[in-house]
């Protein structure tokens, strides 16, 4: 794993808070997977389907429970079985091999998805549906693919970000449309893209 640029709150995850202009090796671990980075954040997965995070954690989007912020990688919880992450501005969304859903962090918009408002600092489950393919975060908005080809959305929405039709921001995941071909899907701070099959 390698990492550089701003590094005010310890986003590269060496261990210090040196900005970094060059790439630097992260630890010296080689079964890293796959790795998304949020505004001042930074999370991955490992092949053995363990999940790390560092960086600016004032909302939880770390998801140590803690508000703390990290400057190298912390295993969030002890759980083998996280198959993607998405980063947000602030918070964290990721799917689980058994297609679960799961999110943290920043929620003031409803950007979790988890029916409040409120913050969390460690991930809890979005609804107990367990067909969620992919998930994309960014700004203040979420979106993802279930395993049937639907689209869902939900957070922030004063842009038709979240694509129902209206500007009403959204606490929990809401359907897009009734197509059943949606193959993947990307989300800008206040915009999104997807691509049909």
């Amino acid at each position: 794993l390698w990492a550089w640029g701003y590094n005010a709150y310890g986003q590269v995850g060496d261990g210090t808070t040196t900005n970094r202009n060059a790439p630097v090796q992260i630890g010296t671990a080689a079964d890293w997977a796959s790795v998304a980075a949020g505004t001042a954040h930074t999370v991955a997965v490992k092949t053995n389907g363990t999940l790390w995070a560092w960086g600016y954690n004032a909302y939880g989007q770390v998801g140590d429970g803690t508000t703390t912020n990290r400057n190298a990688p912390v295993q969030i919880g002890t759980a083998a079985d996280w198959a993607s992450v998405a980063a947000g501005t602030a918070h964290t969304v990721a799917v689980k091999t058994d297609g679960t859903l799961w999110a943290w962090g920043y929620n003031a918009y409803g950007q979790l998805g988890d029916g409040t408002t409120t913050d969390r600092n460690a991930p809890v489950q979005i609804g107990t549906a367990t067909d969620w393919a992919s998930v994309a975060a960014d700004e203040v908005h979420t979106v993802a693919v279930r395993t049937d080809g639907t689209l869902w959305a939900w957070g922030y929405n004063a842009y038709g970000q979240v694509g129902d039709g209206t500007t009403t921001s959204r606490n929990a995941p809401v359907q897009i449309g009734t197509a059943t071909d949606w193959a993947s899907v990307a989300a800008g701070a206040y915009h999104t893209v997807a691509v049909k099959t």
